[in-house]
């Protein structure tokens, strides 16, 4: 663990946070062909390897999405994080912690939960998976995107630079 303070991240946290981002959304974009592999097997059909290939991919991209945060978290143990604007109101700083600490538990579900269902044949994982849990998480990241902007455009911080340009 770091014991200088930490006054940004480090290339390798913020490669990780932007690749992590990229897979989220392509995650978010590929989970609709799951909709379609339902109607063809709910019509007693065989899905062909053109249909199958977009869920493996959206498996794949959970699975390495899994693996981002764990190396994610590692690379904060060992790197630190920037520390939080002084300025910022102790509620908002409680805010932010509550977001970070949603956005990486439900980066630990949502692969879970697809795993469980793609794989376990469970299908109440897959509901959580694709309802509650792609709800949830969601919200967070619209909270932690305005978060972000709140800093840049109204207190005028430098917690966005932290995480684009160091």
């Amino acid at each position: 663990m770091s014991s200088s303070p930490v006054l940004s991240y480090s290339i390798s946290q913020r490669a990780v946070h932007w690749l992590t981002v990229l897979l989220v959304l392509f995650n978010f974009i590929s989970g609709s062909v799951f909709e379609g592999l339902k109607e063809v097997r709910a019509a007693g059909g065989t899905p062909t390897p053109d249909m199958l290939l977009p869920a493996q991919l959206h498996a794949f991209s959970g699975i390495a999405i899994l693996v981002l945060l764990i190396t994610r978290l590692c690379l904060r143990y060992f790197q630190g994080a920037p520390e939080v604007p002084a300025d910022e109101p102790p509620f908002f700083q409680l805010v932010a912690k509550l977001v970070h600490g949603g956005l990486y538990l439900m980066l630990i579900l949502m692969p879970v939960s697809g795993m469980a269902k793609m794989y376990g044949g469970i299908d109440l994982a897959g509901f959580i998976h694709a309802g509650p849990f792609k709800l949830a998480i969601l919200v967070l990241i619209a909270l932690h995107v305005a978060g972000a902007l709140v800093h840049q455009f109204y207190w005028k911080t430098d917690v966005l630079r932290r995480m684009t340009r160091g």
